[in-house]
This record gives structure tokens, C-alpha cells and sequence, in this order.
């Protein structure tokens, strides 16, 4: 039975470093900042998870102690990765992409980094809302 969590531990290793060399090959190579954000948020994600899950199972079974930590550290970078990507994808649009660039959203609305310019104030924000 030692062997199977060896071998479990292995391969949760080996893909975890895997798809942390795929992250960190898409960063390097992948040609501008939108496409790059890929890379370490989903690929290296699941490397960083499945090297800390191979922790947490090496000393759950070798060790006789059920750690923890590598499970929050897990869930903590599997939530704040998708929100960093997020917000700097949204920092990505408003810097470099006009309006008139971007694809046109579903619906009628359009993108929320474009839709009021930047010298409104916050009563003219609130009268439009009211008067739509």
C-alpha cells in the first residue's frame, strides 16, 4: 500500500511541475500582456496546487500528521488568481484599448472601463442613471 501513495505522490509532483513549466514557457513566450495572463493563471495555478497537494498527501501518509496549510495555500491561490487576472486584464483594456477597438460586448451595453468618461462627476453619473 506504500508503494500506491508513493506513486501517487510522484505523479502529483510530476504534473504539478508539468504545468508549472507550461505557465512559465506561455509568460515568456506568448506574443502580448492578454494572452500572457493566461499562462500563470491557469497553468501555473494547477502547478503551484498540484505540487502543494503532493505535500499535503507525503506527510498526511509518511509523516502521521494531517497538515493544513498546503490545502489553505492551495484554495488562497486558486481563488485570488482568477481576481488579480481579472483586474488586470480590466487595467490592460482601459490602458491600452479604445473604445471603438474592442469587440462589442453581448447586449447593448458596452464595456464598463469605457462607458463614462473620465471627467464626469459622480451627480451627472447619478442623474443618468436616474433618466435611463
Amino acid at each position: 500500500m506504500e508503494l500506491f501513495w508513493e506513486i501517487l505522490v510522484s505523479a502529483l509532483l510530476v504534473i504539478g511541475g508539468f504545468f508549472g513549466l507550461v505557465g512559465s514557457y506561455g509568460l515568456v513566450k506568448l506574443p502580448d500582456p492578454m494572452t500572457r495572463l493566461h499562462a500563470p493563471t491557469k497553468a501555473a495555478t494547477l502547478g503551484v496546487g498540484g505540487v502543494l497537494i503532493a505535500s499535503m498527501v507525503y506527510f498526511a501518509v509518511f509523516k502521521g500528521h494531517l497538515s493544513l496549510h498546503e490545502l489553505m495555500i492551495t484554495i488562497f491561490i486558486f481563488l485570488t488568481a482568477p481576481i488579480s487576472a481579472h483586474f488586470l486584464s480590466k487595467a490592460n483594456i482601459f490602458h491600452d484599448w479604445p473604445a471603438d477597438k474592442l469587440p462589442r460586448p453581448e447586449g447593448d451595453g458596452q464595456w464598463a472601463v469605457h462607458e463614462v468618461e473620465s471627467d464626469t462627476s459622480a451627480e451627472e453619473l447619478l442623474e443618468a442613471e436616474e433618466n435611463s
